[in-house]
Order: structure tokens, then sequence, then C-alpha cells
């Protein structure tokens, strides 16, 4: 665990987005958190947005980023350069192997409505679409729609419960990709060991920090790799519960500004 008397210029600040940083599907940030976020920035001191939303989604937010310009997003599967608009490293599941692992799913899941994202959206089979529409995106069949890897594969169906969704998605793919969730009745699957975790431990060897000088902020299970990756994990205050276990400290939960509150007081002198 890294202290804060031992915080220096070679940190590395790495938030989740929803529910963590901001409420959850909010394309703004609250005055105070963007002050402090401002300053730590400005002290030389990256705080980079790893989240599992699309990129499309953590576009709104670019003026937040600060100075380094870099966002984590889809849980891993793109680290993106909001500076240059250039997509950096990209991990996608190539068609053959996505095909083989959604057709499981949906053998184990009748009822299962699925979705590929893609660096540039979203697309949508008919089942997805009619349950979840998305204006403007492509939709067809899996097969169709599967022209390069996807980012992500996206399972939903309302016919069952979430953990039972969740529960019936591991055992019909086992340790072909990764299977996590970050809101209620949406599986969320990457690429073998695609995680927060490994897209952040690529930019910090890039940049030459050491993963005890990591501080992670997160709520949900997708952000468990990244803060049992990271030298200290802070989990607010409301989190799941597994998230909560293994974090080193809680917080105040995102509406009372937590993440914004934690970095002010462990970089006290740097920021007001």
């Amino acid at each position: 665990m890294t202290h804060p008397e031992r915080l220096t210029r070679g940190m590395l600040v790495a938030t989740d987005l929803d529910g963590t940083l901001v409420p959850k599907d909010s394309m703004t940030v609250p005055p105070y958190t963007a002050r402090v976020l401002r300053e730590i920035d400005d002290a030389g001191i990256p705080v980079v947005f790893t989240t599992g939303r699309p990129l499309r989604w953590v576009e709104p937010l670019r003026e937040f980023i600060g100075a380094h310009g870099i966002a984590i997003v889809s849980n891993g599967a793109l680290t993106y350069d909001m500076r240059t608009n250039r997509a950096g490293r990209t991990h996608g599941i190539d068609a053959a192997s996505g095909l083989a692992v959604a057709a499981q799913i949906s053998e184990a899941l009748p009822g299962a409505q699925l979705a590929l994202e893609f660096p540039d959206g979203i697309r949508v089979t008919p089942a997805f679409a009619r349950a979840s529409p998305r204006d403007g995106a492509p939709c067809g069949e899996l097969d169709a729609l599967w022209t390069e890897p996807a980012i992500k594969l996206l399972v939903r169906d309302p016919s069952v419960a979430d953990e039972m969704l969740r529960d019936t998605v591991m055992a019909a793919v086992g340790g072909r990709v990764t299977v996590t969730w970050s809101i209620p009745g949406l599986v969320e699957i990457s690429a073998a060991g695609i995680t927060k975790a490994h897209a952040l431990e690529g930019l910090c060897a890039e940049l030459g920090v050491a993963a005890t000088d990591v501080i992670a902020f997160g709520d949900m299970p997708n952000d468990i790799p990244m803060l049992t990756w990271a030298g200290t994990a802070y989990a607010v205050r409301d989190a799941h519960e597994s998230v909560r276990t293994i974090a080193d400290h809680e917080i105040p939960t995102c509406h009372d500004e937590g993440v914004a509150q934690t970095l002010a007081r462990l970089f006290a002198g740097r920021v007001l």
C-alpha cells in the first residue's frame, strides 16, 4: 500500500467513471471534482479515466481528462489518446472465436440478446435492437456484423435473473474470454486476459510508473483486477460488496464527490 507521505510526481491515478467518479450515465463532472482533477493534472500527476464505457460515452468528458489525454475504455480493450484522436493498444475478439463463444452462449441462453462494440460504435442483433433500440446502429445477424475484431460482446437476457445470467455465461464460455459486468442485466465480454488492469499495466510501463505508485478507485466487479493490481485501492462506500472486500480503503460515494475529496486530501498542498 502506498502511504500519503510518499506521494510524488511519479504517481498515477486511475479512476472508474460510473458510480465512482460521476453518477451513472453522467456526461459531465461536478465543479469541485473538475477543479481537483485540473489541479492534480497541473501538478504533473496523470488521472486516467479507466472505464467500461465505450469511447463514444467518454467523448463528452474529454475536457476533464487533462493534458496527458489518455483514457482506457471498454474495460481495457482500447487505450485512446484524446489529444490526437488516435487509438493506442486495441485488444479485440476475432470473428471466428467470437462467433463460437456467442454460439455457446445462445445454446445455454436461447433468449440471449447480443450486440458488439467496436471502436467506432455499437452493432446490434435484431433481438437486442427490439429490446434496446440504438438509432443509427448497424443491425443484423452476428456473423454479418462481425467483420473485424470486436472490443466487446454484450449479452442480455431479460428472461433470467441477473445472477443467473452472469453465472450461465461464465459456465458456457469458461476461460476462453474475459467475462465481467458493471450494471445489472448486462454481461460484458472481452478478449481473454483483457481487463482494466491489463491496459493500465501497459500504460504505466510506457510512462515509467510502478504499480506501487498507482492509486485506483472503483465500485463494481469489472474494477477488481485494476484495484488488486494498483498499489492503493479505494472503493466508494456504496460499491459492490466484492469490491469493498478487496479495497484498501472506503471513501464517500460519487454523489458526495468521494474521489475528489480523497485526492485533495492525499495531494494536500498541490490542490485546493
